[in-house]
């Protein structure tokens, strides 16, 4: 079965995803991921989606969906994704129903990890990434780990769409249009809401308990 993470950006989804891969052996399929190596290939797709993050906007329904066909194509993903970022909306919400559909696959759990705006803006303004290795920490809270971190402290970099105005507009796009999603699933007996807040670790042995069930 897929499982969504979701939750307002900086809430960890990605950290307890790549708990999920390693535990579970499931895929993550990360839209942000996903539209940042569309950038990186500098096609025109890419080059619209660069202007749409670095002024503090989410994509198009339609730019999303078609990097996610694209994704699913992949047979060895069949019932093993967790969608992390991804729906933002009810109407994405809807459409990975339906794309989900296409490609004969079902919907399992969906997470929601509920974190207040002052602790999201703390952890995404010390968000740090390896550009070798893709781990993500923090500068607030994971010093030791940055000061040895193996590939070297000067892989360990921001990404351009964290800074402070950009996190406040991302956090007030998605209390108006991401939020309603949570309604949307709730209302489901697969749908769980967890205190994001919590230890790293805490909230990783909840997920556990959860898909183990």
């Amino acid at each position: 079965m897929n499982i969504i993470l979701f939750g307002p950006p900086g809430a960890g989804k990605g950290t307890q995803a790549q708990s999920i891969v390693k535990k579970h052996n499931y895929f993550q399929l990360s839209t942000g991921n996903l539209l940042r190596d569309e950038v990186k290939s500098r096609t025109d797709l890419g080059t619209d989606i660069e202007k749409l993050i670095s002024n503090g906007k989410f994509v198009s329904n339609e730019i999303v969906n078609t990097l996610l066909r694209q994704s699913l194509t992949n047979l060895k993903y069949r019932d093993r994704i967790i969608f992390d970022g991804y729906p933002r909306n009810v109407e994405q919400a809807i459409n990975l129903e339906v794309i989900l559909k296409e490609f004969k696959q079902t919907m399992g759990h969906t997470i929601f990890l509920n974190v207040s705006r002052d602790i999201i803006e703390k952890r995404i303004m010390g968000r740090m990434t390896c550009e070798k290795c893709n781990m993500t920490l923090n500068e607030y809270f994971n010093k030791e780990q940055i000061e040895f971190h193996p590939c070297g402290v000067e892989h360990l970099k921001k990404r351009k769409d964290d800074n402070l105005d950009i996190v406040i507009s991302r956090y007030d796009t998605y209390m108006s249009s991401t939020k309603p999603v949570l309604d949307f699933y709730s209302k489901n007996s697969n749908f769980t809401e967890i205190d994001g807040a919590g230890e790293i670790d805490q909230i990783t042995n909840k997920i556990n308990e959860i898909l183990e069930v």
